[in-house]
């Protein structure tokens, strides 16, 4: 029986269905989203999505998507749909749906009558390619089949009006057409692994609405072109495979490509495959170099982000060698940043003040995961130069004070995870000064390079060095952050302390090094655990602390303010699990492997098989904002492998 798994019942019922989004990547950018009844809901959503580096850093839709229909004795049958004006969907394909799976790749199955037949999606690796096999199953006379092609060329952050600067011009190729509708676009090669006629028959197909562009206060009404249809005939038992690419295929290899893309693919017959299938979608190749997209569908690569998701990406999935890929990319882009002030073309945000402290992380629980040694003959120079670039004063808008903490100025521009901005780019959340998390990271960061990296007789006078340092912080780390409460202050500005029950508390719990005792340690994590944990992760803000918003909707500004101000982060329970461990040890695990059962539930909620970016901070803990988030994703498969090792 297949762990993803939905029946007919709930695939007619689009107030069911429609919620549900299924996403597939190359792991090189391009992706392909949309609902499981195939009725594209946000504008992001397509068949054929890419990166197109020559004109921006923006994805693009191609192809929107690919009608079926179904002929047999004279009478069509079509299996598209879409929604229009005045909750009007249209040709209404849903109805035909006998079951959707997604256990190696998506299959939707329909009967249309005395045909069964079924269409598998499939994207090829690091190539701009889909295909899409059929499979006629069973029919009691001839069958035809006939395909519409919705295309849209366009920024997938954009929407598409019908015009008369569109290039209607197509060439023939081998078993198919291509097209460009625009300028600067690549052209789009749509061929199938057998002789098919397509009649043209242009068309703008008005008015097609995205309910979720609606919801969140966007533009979300779009046009797009239909230049005709193919049409071939279909044998029971016969499979016939569809291509849209980039660039032309031999359509005789299609069936063997097919097969290959097949054979490599992780089965989502558990929550960790799902979360393992889900965990290389992020996976980005371009050139040589390798990366870790944030999320989609509108992420792009994040320094931060990639990060803090890296170890349960790759480590926690037993990927070692995209580790060394994607830290070896970071790593050059970060001595340019530091030595030259460069900032890298394809890596956002390495400007942040945080990302080197969020970079020896990642490098330690390579330490602790794989192994210490390789660590210090690897990547020892690296941490050490990243500690050594802190302390003096070469990180942009990163100020080492004489008390040993670290002062960030965060009025202007966001300078931590907490980044929401209004209408005028300013945060919502201003915090400066003294951040909780920065010197808690500083402090685990300057131990760990001395203690653990730096050992080696050479080394050892820099290693007191910082070990002095280390010392003079953890004095005042609990002199500014230490409240009568037994909590954290989440910053200090002056005499300014923000008294805001944050998760930020957690990093001065989790870490591997902590100024903290551990009755100090256990008094904070029990106001985390009553204020802040959710089945879905850990509140960005205490229901007892002022404006708190937990309902991430409405338009923009609404959203951009409740951002933070109460919706849960599941990527927090990396910080929170490692917390609780280091506290209950053993006797912990099974609290939190009863935690983890609200996530194992999301694997058939939202987007199929993936973690949503946030969820309300309220009951009932639904998901929003991206689809599928990498942190999320990531650190959820690190607590899962941090709870095996106690298992074993």
């Amino acid at each position: 029986m297949s762990y993803l798994k939905f029946d007919k019942q709930l695939m007619v019922n689009l107030a069911q269905s429609l919620p549900k989004e299924m996403l597939r990547t190359n792991r090189s950018g391009a992706y392909h989203c949309t609902t499981i009844v195939d009725c594209n809901t946000r504008k992001q959503h397509g068949l054929l999505v890419i990166p197109i580096p020559e004109m921006d850093d923006e994805n693009h839709v191609l192809l929107s998507s690919f009608d079926e229909t179904v002929i047999q004795h004279g009478a069509s049958f079509n299996l598209g749909l879409h929604k229009y004006q005045g909750e009007y969907f249209s040709p209404n394909g849903h109805k035909y749906i006998r079951e959707f799976t997604c256990e190696t790749v998506p299959q939707t199955t329909y009967r249309v009558g005395g045909v069964i037949f079924s269409k598998e999606k499939v994207f090829i690796s690091h190539e701009n390619r889909i295909l899409i096999r059929y499979t006629l199953m069973d029919a009691h006379s001839d069958t035809t089949l006939q395909f519409r092609p919705f295309l849209a060329f366009r920024n997938a952050n954009s929407l598409c009006v019908a015009n008369g600067a569109l290039n209607s011009h197509y060439d023939v190729v081998e078993n198919g057409i291509s097209c460009c509708l625009y300028p600067g676009y690549p052209t789009l090669y749509m061929q199938f692994n057998k002789p098919v006629n397509f009649v043209y028959q242009p068309n703008w197909y008005k008015g097609i609405e995205y309910v979720k562009d609606q919801e969140r206060g966007y533009d979300y009404k779009e046009d797009l072109y239909v230049p005709g249809y193919f049409e071939l005939p279909i044998k029971k038992g016969e499979k016939i495979i569809f291509s849209a690419g980039t660039s032309a295929v031999k359509t005789r290899s299609l069936t063997s490509l097919y097969t290959k893309e097949m054979s490599v693919r992780t089965s989502r017959t558990s929550f960790y495959n799902c979360l393992k299938n889900s965990a290389q979608q992020f996976y980005y190749k371009r050139g040589r170099e390798n990366y870790l997209l944030a999320g989609y569908p509108w992420f792009n690569v994040n320094a931060r982000h990639m990060f803090i998701a890296l170890p349960g990406c790759t480590l926690a999935v037993d990927d070692i060698e995209m580790f060394h890929a994607v830290m070896n990319t970071a790593q050059k882009a970060l001595h340019h940043k530091i030595d030259d002030g460069q900032n890298d073309s394809v890596i956002k945000g390495l400007d942040a003040p945080d990302v080197v402290l969020w970079a020896v992380w990642a490098l330690q629980q390579f330490a602790k995961m794989v192994s210490l040694e390789e660590c210090r003959t690897r990547y020892g120079k690296f941490i050490a130069y990243m500690v050594d670039a802190v302390m003096r004063g070469k990180i942009n808008n990163l100020y080492l004070q004489d008390n040993g903490l670290l002062y960030t100025n965060g009025k202007d521009k966001p300078v931590s995870w907490i980044d929401a901005t209004d209408a005028g780019g300013h945060p919502i959340i201003p915090r400066t000064g003294y951040l909780l998390e920065y010197n808690a990271l500083w402090y685990n960061a300057l131990l760990f390079t001395a203690e653990q990296i730096l050992v080696s007789p050479e080394t050892a006078v820099v290693a007191e060095k910082m070990k002095a340092l280390a010392a003079k912080t953890a004095v005042s780390f609990k002199e500014v952050f230490l409240n009568d409460y037994g909590y954290f202050f989440d910053y200090v500005d002056a005499n300014f302390a923000d008294w805001s029950v944050r998760p930020n508390i957690l990093f001065a719990l989790s870490l591997d090094y902590t100024p903290l005792e551990k009755s100090e340690r256990k008094k904070a994590l029990d106001i985390v655990t009553r204020e802040l944990l959710t089945p879905k992760g850990i509140r960005t803000l205490s229901p007892k602390s002022h404006g708190y918003a937990p309902i991430y909707v409405g338009n923009e500004a609404e959203r951009s303010y409740a951002y933070f101000q109460g919706p849960t982060r599941p990527w927090l329970m990396g910080a929170y699990a490692d917390a609780y461990l280091k506290l209950f040890g053993i006797s912990g695990v099974s609290f939190l492997e009863r935690m983890l059962i609200g996530y194992e539930e999301e694997m058939s909620n939202t987007c199929i098989g993936t973690i949503s970016e946030l969820f309300d901070g309220n009951p009932p803990y639904a998901g929003r904002g991206g689809i599928s988030l990498a942190a999320n994703v990531g650190e959820i498969l690190r607590v899962l492998k941090l709870l095996k090792k106690y298992n074993i």
